[in-house]
């Protein structure tokens, strides 16, 4: 036997036993997909947290941020909100702790107690019935390494009309997560059961991601030499003697072949998009670090002057029609300001102007470059002004897997000479890097993003066309995958029982 003949024999052997199980698991892939396409693993968007906030008062809330604190804050800056109904202020150190202090008075507030936490949840969700049900570490809903910081959690039941579990910090008694019932039920044939969450125990699990990574290659094989068999089998000139351009009599096989090879592009590129989100070994990942965030910011001033006063921005704010719920000190190129957020997740930018307060819809251009070429010791390389997204920078809606990210227009794209070629962008709405990728990183977008989910800014734009035409492609993937688990269940039944069969 020659090797082309027991290369095409092998393809043959190699699609025929990947695809008995594989295909059982594809099917599942197709099914729990559209099902992610309208509901998503649970989360806390921008959205649900601060529009759950009460609006800050102008008078009688808040002590001056200067008179709370001994000196300035951390990187991560000073956040004014509101904690069970109470207006706090949360700091957070460079080594990942927490302070919470009464915004009143500045009085130290200690890890939340389960009173507190029941508290912040009657103060998301009020009039509903609650349950404080336990203290965890982690569960199947929980397992965001953005957790790490507020672990363990307080998980509260909550009845009525719009049943569901919230989960509290203990560090700072926040509602950090929030999974209503009817979403909990969809995601068990949804993200839940897509991602093989059930093998899943903690937030970096090494034994998960190789198994997700194995299986996926599995299926890429699977797909790939079900593509080339597929071709082999079909006449493109001439017929057999059935008439048919398939040599597959019987339904199961005949539908199998031919479906296969109709949607075999789609089937492929949404498998091997599936092993790629999985980063394996590494191979998106920047090979330098990331853009230096201390050096764009600067060096926080001690709180000082009418920014250190809230009652003054919230004021200001109000003036220029604004209703603030949250209050964040930042800092860049190491001058003060203060972001602030209303319930909507709509933001402005508070500035100290003349000894009076400066209120903007966001920062300009100008105001951001000279630190934004700190962010990395080589030259920038180019650079452009986005009142538009770009295949890069997009806002996704808040089902999707990073719905939860915020990507606000105007924004300022730069380029650097680093090993990585990264490209970073800054959000000037808010005046923070709001992403960086790196060139293996950009990469990684197409054969991930773009490959599973179709969604450039255009395919975003088409809404339920996009939606139909992905649900159309997964019915028939899921149709390729149906008929090849009826033919591997008879192959394996038509195995078994001939090894069962006496012999005479």
């Amino acid at each position: 036997m020659d090797m082309g003949v027991r290369l095409k024999r092998l393809t043959y052997l190699v699609h025929r036993w990947t695809g008995v199980a594989g295909c059982v698991l594809m099917a599942l892939w197709f099914v729990s997909g559209v099902v992610m396409l309208y509901v998503g693993y649970p989360k806390l968007t921008p959205w649900e947290r601060l529009g759950a906030l009460p609006a800050l008062e102008e008078a009688g809330c808040c002590a001056p941020l200067d008179a709370v604190l001994a000196g300035p804050p951390s990187a991560a800056g000073a956040v004014l909100t509101s904690i069970g109904g109470e207006p706090r202020y949360v700091l957070r150190g460079d080594h990942g702790d927490w302070r919470v202090l009464s915004a009143r008075d500045g009085t130290p507030q200690g890890p939340a107690t389960p009173g507190q936490a029941l508290a912040a949840a009657r103060a998301y969700a009020p009039g509903a019935p609650l349950r404080l049900e336990d203290r965890i570490h982690e569960d199947r809903w929980t397992h965001s390494r953005g957790l790490d910081a507020h672990r363990p959690l307080y998980r509260v039941i909550v009845g009525g009309a719009a049943p569901g579990t919230l989960y509290v910090s203990s560090a700072t008694g926040q509602v950090v997560m929030d999974a209503p019932l009817s979403q909990q039920r969809w995601n068990y044939v949804g993200a839940w059961l897509h991602w093989l969450y059930m093998f899943r125990d903690r937030p970096v699990d090494p034994g998960w991601s190789w198994l997700v990574i194995v299986l996926s290659a599995a299926c890429t094989v699977s797909a790939v030499t079900g593509v080339v068999v597929g071709i082999w089998r079909w006449r493109f000139q001439g017929r057999y003697r059935s008439g048919a351009r398939t040599p597959y009599r019987e339904g199961w096989m005949r539908w199998h072949h031919i479906a296969g090879l109709v949607f075999s592009a789609f089937i492929c590129t949404w498998i091997f998009s599936g092993l790629m989100s999985m980063n394996p070994v590494d191979v998106f990942s920047p090979a330098a670090g990331g853009p230096d965030r201390a050096a764009y910011q600067g060096r926080a001033p001690a709180p000082g002057g009418v920014l250190a006063q809230p009652t003054r921005i919230v004021h200001a704010l109000r003036v220029h029609g604004f209703v603030a719920v949250e209050l964040q000190w930042r800092c860049l190129d190491g001058q003060e300001y203060v972001l602030a957020y209303d319930r909507h997740a709509d933001t402005r930018v508070v500035r100290a102007a003349g000894g009076g307060l400066a209120v903007d819809r966001s920062f300009a251009a100008g105001d951001v470059l000279p630190a934004a070429a700190r962010l990395f010791a080589q030259p920038v390389t180019g650079s452009g002004f986005l009142s538009d997204y770009d295949a890069y920078y997009y806002q996704r809606h808040p089902e999707a897997m990073n719905g939860a990210a915020q990507r606000g227009l105007p924004a300022l794209r730069l380029d650097f000479a680093d090993a990585g070629r990264t490209r970073v962008y800054i959000d000037l709405r808010t005046g923070e890097v709001a992403t960086s990728l790196s060139r293996s990183q950009r990469v990684g977008r197409w054969l991930f993003y773009f490959l599973h989910s179709w969604d450039t800014p255009a395919l975003l734009r088409g809404g339920l066309a996009r939606e139909l035409a992905l649900i159309a492609l997964s019915v028939g993937g899921l149709a390729v995958s149906l008929t090849g688990v009826v033919i591997g269940w008879r192959r394996l039944r038509g195995k078994v029982a001939g090894r069962l069969r006496p012999r005479s």
